[in-house]
């Protein structure tokens, strides 16, 4: 679909586990925490505290919304290489935010907010989270930033 094109031009979903996410952020020696912005730590240290749940909980959202924007991202350009190899991707440079009404939002940085402006001008990332008993989930669509 051409970037011009009006409405969704990608949508992306993950699903997580957050026990297994869990153990993976408590694994021993494990750098997994990096991947998330001193802000969304923040944020997840706050919502656990006032909940109850490990940080996890709060930080298995924000991952699933870290997946769902490149899944969402590829999905707009399918037929084309990827801007940046999978492999470079700072995933700390997405971050999954919320505002003072606790709505999220997707903020980028670096290479990565370069390059999305790059491929799919005029598209912005829309994002919604939810987390039941065991899973995690997130949804992001790219839509044009002016209606």
């Amino acid at each position: 679909m051409p970037n011009e094109a009006r409405g969704t031009v990608g949508l992306g979903v993950d699903l997580v586990h957050i026990p297994g996410f869990i153990d993976q952020l408590d694994a021993p020696g494990t750098r997994f925490a990096e991947v998330f912005a001193s802000a969304e730590r923040r944020a997840a240290r706050r919502r656990a505290a006032a909940t109850g749940n490990h940080q996890g909980h709060h930080l298995a959202a924000r991952w699933a919304g870290k997946e769902a924007f490149i899944k969402a991202w590829s999905a707009a350009l399918v037929g084309q290489p990827p801007v940046l190899p999978p492999e470079s991707v700072n995933m700390s440079e997405v971050r999954i935010m919320a505002d003072a009404w606790d709505r999220p939002y997707v903020e980028l940085d670096g290479d990565v907010a370069s390059a999305f402006a790059t491929s799919v001008p005029g598209m912005r990332p829309v994002i919604s989270l939810s987390h039941d008993a065991d899973y995690a989930i997130a949804v992001c669509q790219l839509v044009p930033s002016h209606p």
